[in-house]
């Protein structure tokens, strides 16, 4: 004797309503052959519903043995029994269970999805079963679209996608006209006579005489089990079925592509829903790169400014600190330490300085200036530069020549705008010099703006101007790639030798440099860290819409579990919608990143926004970091859905 397809003995299926047990199904016998037809009729309440869920796979009897193809269902995970779904049942309901945001071609293709069939192979497989089922000018129409009638046909033709041995079909015509229902049940005969096994549930006995067999259940028990012999197979050709051929393993990666498309197609169908869960990303992403940006932006123009002034340069001054009191009485920096200093191999030039304030005088105006006095060099140790003239030379400096060069304001005050000062005399002190070059308007926030500066040679103004030959400080500009640290200790370790004594300092401008730096990145820190917490008020708005959005597609997902949908098949699909909803709101968020940036440009024109792919690869991933973080739970909570009651949920 063959080995029956179902087989069910002693099933007890027990509810707790309250604190009451409710047995809806006791001890049931019952046993279905490959290629049967067979009706479970009783009336509402009596168990038959439960029955055909049990035999389905959708729910699990509480007691007794149910065996598919002699495979022990009791010992079947979710994940099997979603399997088996899948492999073997293909379900009709009453209320047809399509996706409205699906087309028809859509809904009956959705099994096969799930089964890990190529799209080109379930398109053309729907695309024929349609037409089979006289839909073929139908295929793109969605749910609302079509008539009762034929969404059970769509019903159907999802039923057979993936071969339907076992066609479960509850109340098929309990929500259609009369024609419509006749061509259905007449479907459902020749789903039979093509060797599908049919299985109707319902109440009607109209319907259940189209069954070879009757199985009538009343209270939770089988009360008959007849045959019907009068029963005639149609003689229309009949449907043939797809056999196990089509069904395969799931390959991991083509569904993780469908679930994205499913993802995508569930996200276009409730915009609203959608834009209004991307907000929080939106905003959040748009605050970590624009602050980002701006941090960039500042500290650039910062450092920016103190390169302007001489970042990598050294200045040696006499005493103690800044501030010493005995500094004025020490007079030991001479040109001989600017001649030692330039020997060595990590300095690139250095240049003495004294300074003074002096009396400027041209014509009847009269100025005081800090009047300094250096070598060639200072301009390139400092960075000045010139927007008019020359600066002096060497052979200046060594004959001592009555030349000098004057700041932008200086310029200003003295000869104002419509004069030119090249050529020009000036009396500094009381020693006449011409004005051969006038530096650039420094705009610098380091150096005072309205500062008037002169320059002249060091040998001028030691010999004929100031008489003095110590020096008031002297600055070392450091060749480029040499680390400021250790030239500043070599600079030290020098001095200390030549002067026996530790009677100056230095001042390393690197130092401010790295200061502005590290306060940079503090505030840098800081201010991401209080856009993070918009990215984290973002991201729980994203879990809690998304758990909204289980409750309210809660009968889509029973759907899903019904064809085949296994928990990490749902879980999957939930987690990629948030993870999805998450990037397009960072895709959002970077291109207003960008758009502020257009903006801040556009009215402030010291400094701009400065943008770095970090900040972008960073934003991407938060997007995704937030779309799994805050989607996990949604996701868990859609897995963990029963079948039956999601099913159920309007």
């Amino acid at each position: 004797m063959s080995q029956p397809l179902l087989e069910l003995k002693g099933i007890t299926r027990s509810f707790m309503a309250g604190e009451r047990e409710f047995i809806a199904l006791k001890g049931i016998d019952l046993t279905i052959e490959a290629g049967e037809m067979l009706a479970i009729i009783g009336a509402s309440g009596s168990g038959k519903s439960t029955l055909m869920n049990i035999l389905g796979g959708l729910d699990y009897a509480t007691a007794g043995s149910y065996k598919i193809n002699g495979i022990e269902t009791r010992s079947l995970g979710d994940e099997q029994l979603a399997e088996l779904r899948r492999d073997y049942f293909g379900f009709i309901f009453q209320r047809y269970h399509l996706l409205t945001h699906l087309s028809a071609l859509h809904n009956v293709e959705m099994p096969a999805i799930y089964a890990g069939t190529p799209q080109t192979q379930r398109h053309s497989r729907a695309r024929e079963l349609l037409a089979r089922l006289g839909l073929a000018g139908h295929v793109s129409h969605r749910p609302s679209q079509l008539s009762g009638g034929q969404q059970q046909r769509v019903s159907i033709a999802r039923a057979l996608m993936n071969g339907g041995e076992v066609i479960l079909a509850d109340e098929p015509t309990g929500a259609l006209d009369t024609a419509s229902g006749k061509e259905v049940m007449q479907i459902l005969a020749e789903l039979h006579a093509a060797g599908h096994t049919v299985i109707i549930v319902t109440h009607d006995p109209k319907v259940a005489a189209n069954a070879q067999r009757i199985v009538e259940v009343s209270d939770g028990e089988i009360v008959s089990d007849t045959r019907n012999t009068g029963l005639e197979l149609p003689s229309d050709a009949p449907i043939e079925p797809k056999r196990s051929g089509a069904r395969r393993l799931v390959a991991s990666l083509g569904l993780f592509k469908e679930a994205f498309n499913m993802a995508w197609v569930a996200l276009v169908s409730h915009r609203m829903r959608t834009l209004l869960t991307m907000l929080g990303i939106v905003i959040g992403i748009t605050s970590v790169v624009s602050i980002s940006a701006i941090g960039e932006g500042a500290k650039r123009y910062v450092l920016k400014d103190i390169q302007a002034i001489g970042s990598n340069t050294i200045d040696i001054f006499p005493g103690s600190s800044f501030g010493d009191s005995r500094a004025s009485a020490i007079e030991t920096l001479l040109p001989s330490d600017v001649d030692a200093l330039n020997q060595l191999y990590y300095v690139d030039s250095a240049t003495p300085v004294v300074g003074r304030h002096l009396l400027l005088r041209f014509g009847n105006i009269d100025l005081d200036a800090q009047v300094n006095g250096v070598s060639d060099r200072y301009f390139k140790v400092k960075g000045l530069k010139l927007e008019a003239g020359i600066a002096f030379s060497e052979s200046d400096a060594r004959r001592q020549a009555q030349v000098v060069v004057i700041d932008h304001n200086t310029r200003q005050r003295l000869f104002g705008a419509n004069v030119d000062p090249l050529g020009q005399v000036i009396l500094v002190g009381n020693l006449p010099c011409t004005v051969i070059g006038v530096t650039a308007d420094n705009k610098n926030m380091f150096a005072a703006s309205k500062a008037l500066n002169v320059w002249v040679p060091y040998e001028t103004a030691a010999g004929r101007l100031l008489g003095q030959r110590h020096l008031d400080s002297i600055t070392v500009r450091i060749k480029d790639g040499q680390p400021s640290k250790v030239v500043e200790d070599n600079v030290n370790q020098l001095m200390l030798q030549r002067h026996g004594t530790k009677d100056f300092f230095t001042n390393n401008l690197d130092s401010i440099m790295q200061t502005v730096q590290k306060t940079s990145r503090s505030l840098a820190l800081l201010l991401s860290l209080i856009a993070v917490i918009s990215l984290l008020v973002g991201g729980i708005g994203v879990m809690n819409i998304m758990l909204v959005s289980v409750t309210e597609r809660t009968r889509e997902i029973g759907i899903r579990m019904a064809v085949g949908a296994r928990q990490s098949d749902i879980r999957q699909q939930f987690l990629v919608e948030a993870v999805m909803v998450c990037l397009i709101g960072g895709i959002i968020g970077i291109a207003l990143s960008y758009a502020l940036g257009g903006l801040f440009s556009l009215f402030v024109k010291e400094w701009e926004m400065v943008f770095s792919l970090g900040s972008v690869v960073t934003a991407f991933a938060c997007s995704t970091l937030i779309g799994i973080v805050f989607g996990f739970v949604p996701a868990r909570n859609a897995a963990r859905l029963d079948p039956i009651e999601a099913l159920a949920r309007d």
